[in-house]
């Protein structure tokens, strides 16, 4: 598992740009089976981690002169924090699965495939192609009428989401398999150098992100730049709301903004946040924000000084790159769901490894993006997805499968204030010699203003 994780992280790092001399690394609290899988999960994980704290401490020394603090990363702490979804929770609220219903494997008439309906636009869509009501029954009779690829791309012209299972041969054969073969796990533009300068301060402290990202990867990312001590402030449509119970696990250390970029208002005060902050990271869909300047290319000519970390599910190139996409179904066509199967069915990993391990990577790439500026140099912006990571995570190859040991949550669980109910969480992974990261509070979806805090209006 080290020597794994080890490899994936040096794959990683170099992609994202880390210096070569990278602070020293310890890995505690391993053991056998606590993210069983045929393929790295927990390897991946860890890697993705160690990165981003890595990168905190690269930009810690940025910012002070010293020497970088050697970085500790708990194994347990790591299983734990792939699967914070399951244990994040407003206090008095039952457990509830977020991947329920329609968002499930159906046979197809050559295969399987895996649809996504969690949200109301999508599930409708999905209904209208396959022409039945919303019964698993029916829905299921619906799609064994199917092939697999005809379906997928049915969905995807109707803005719905579903992807048939490959395996890792089909998917190489694949026009978008071949594309995102020819990325590594996190594409570099170079920038140019921005007077801007965070001054004195620890790891990310004070830094202000702007978070346009939905689901888990982007989430991820920028919380836990909040726990490196940023202020981020997450703003969604109004019109496009957020599940709430989504959103409970992802909001530590942030604001939450509802913000309109269709009216002119919206996008002026858009363009006054940009000013403001140091860090831009978006998630939708590839072009669905370019309309409002915030393409990767038109923000460097206007913010030179943002570091700008852009997710999507595809990759940028490629027949698929503009289409929708989650983990669960970014497994499929992958090869993924083809490894962890078993007796010809397909199956997933142990958590949401492409989101979270997605989301760990780009709080790195956005941690050393904001170093090379403290140091003078050109502010990168730096491109992920999950299938970008799918293959790296694949590139690890497969591993015996081990009997589960799920750790125990409870030392690693937090309470945070600050929403309408405290709401407990999983701590954040990994540490510095002297720096801890941590959240302080939480928030609810859409409460706060849309800026930064010392901000007027």
């Amino acid at each position: 598992m080290e020597i794994i994780a080890a490899a994936l992280l040096d794959g990683a790092w170099a992609a994202l740009g880390g210096p070569a001399a990278r602070p020293a690394l310890a890995l505690t609290g391993q053991r056998p089976g606590l993210l069983p899988s045929s393929l790295p999960a927990l390897p991946a994980m860890i890697a993705a981690v160690s990165a981003s704290t890595l990168a905190a401490a690269v930009l810690d020394a940025a910012r002070s002169g010293r020497p970088a603090a050697a970085v500790t990363v708990d194994a347990g702490h790591v299983a734990v924090a792939a699967r914070s979804e399951r244990y994040a929770r407003r206090e008095g609220d039952e457990p509830r699965d977020l991947l329920g219903g329609l968002s499930s494997f159906f046979g197809t008439a050559d295969g399987s495939v895996r649809l996504h309906a969690n949200y109301p636009w999508h599930r409708a869509r999905l209904l209208a192609v396959l022409g039945c009501d919303e019964r698993p029954a029916a829905v299921a009779a619906a799609v064994r009428g199917w092939k697999g690829a005809e379906l997928e791309d049915a969905l995807a012209a109707a803005g719905a989401i579903g992807y048939a299972v490959r395996t890792a041969q089909e998917w190489a054969a694949h026009p978008q398999g071949r594309a995102v073969a020819g990325l590594p796990v996190a594409g570099r533009t170079p920038g140019r150098p921005a007077p801007r300068r965070a001054g004195e301060g620890r790891a990310a402290g004070g830094l202000r992100v702007l978070d346009l990202t939905r689901v888990i990867a982007g989430p991820v990312a920028t919380r836990t730049l909040a726990a490196w001590g940023a202020d981020v402030l997450r703003l969604d449509s109004p019109g496009l709301p957020e599940l709430p119970a989504q959103a409970v696990d992802t909001l530590s250390g942030k604001r939450s903004a509802a913000l309109d970029l269709a009216t002119p208002g919206g996008r002026a005060r858009l363009e006054e946040l940009l000013a403001r902050a140091d860090v831009l990271v978006q998630g939708y869909r590839p072009g669905a924000l370019a309309r409002f300047g915030l393409a990767a290319a038109a923000l460097a000519e206007r913010h030179p000084h943002l570091a700008v970390v852009t997710l999507s599910a595809w990759g940028p190139a490629g027949p698929w790159s503009g289409r929708r996409g989650f983990d669960s179904v970014v497994q499929c066509p992958t090869g993924i769901a083809a490894a962890e199967g078993a007796g010809g069915a397909p199956g997933v990993l142990p958590a949401q490894v492409l989101d979270h391990a997605t989301g760990y990577l780009a709080a790195a790439a956005a941690l050393l993006a904001l170093a090379a500026r403290e140091r003078g140099e050109p502010v990168p912006a730096v491109q992920l997805s999950l299938a970008q990571t799918a293959r790296w995570l694949l590139g690890g190859g497969t591993q015996p499968r081990e009997a589960p040991a799920d750790p125990d949550p409870a030392p690693y669980l937090v309470t945070l204030p600050g929403a309408a109910v405290p709401t407990r969480v999983v701590a954040p992974p990994g540490s510095l010699a002297d720096l801890r990261p941590q959240w302080h509070s939480t928030t609810d979806l859409g409460v706060d203003e849309p800026s930064f805090p010392g901000a007027t209006g």
